[in-house]
């Protein structure tokens, strides 16, 4: 049996982790994925928590201004920051989309379709598809290394005999 003082730490650093929208405790992560090559550029963790965006700005991760980013709708305010940014109209109550937003965000979502592939290839690893039941300091390491193992199996070509 722990002592209270000991518990107590442990219970802060477990409510640090608690999504209160998914009723349990959560690990955040994030994927910057090149188009061209389909490769994992970066990851990036955190608790989940944290809202899309406020993760983006923790990481750090910047974009030539060239670059242009195609987004989900949780990253709302990164075309304030990079100009270039591609985010999908949200409806509201008393707005609903018109017919040339709902064309638009289809098109934007041709173009997102790679991402959601290469997420679902990672998911088939079972790291963030099912719950994490290891210890929370390793996910890093364990999801840069499952990323790295994509990116090579993306990066080796195919031979046929």
């Amino acid at each position: 049996m722990l002592p209270k003082h000991r518990l107590n730490d442990r219970k802060k650093k477990q409510k640090i982790f608690y999504s209160g929208k998914k009723k349990r405790h959560t690990i955040k992560s994030q994927l910057v994925v090149d188009p061209r090559g389909k490769k994992i550029v970066c990851t990036s963790f955190s608790n989940g928590k944290w809202h899309d965006f406020r993760l983006f700005k923790e990481s750090k991760v910047h974009f030539a201004p060239a670059t242009e980013a195609i987004v989900d709708s949780g990253y709302q305010g990164l075309q304030k920051i990079h100009f270039k940014t591609r985010i999908p109209k949200k409806k509201s109550k008393k707005r609903p989309l018109s017919s040339a937003d709902k064309i638009s965000n289809q098109a934007l979502a041709r173009d997102r379709v790679f991402n959601e592939n290469v997420i679902a290839l990672i998911k088939r690893f079972k790291i963030i598809g099912d719950r994490y039941r290891n210890r929370r300091k390793r996910f890093g390491l364990r999801f840069n290394l499952i990323s790295g193992i994509y990116n090579f199996e993306v990066d080796v070509p195919v031979i046929c005999g």
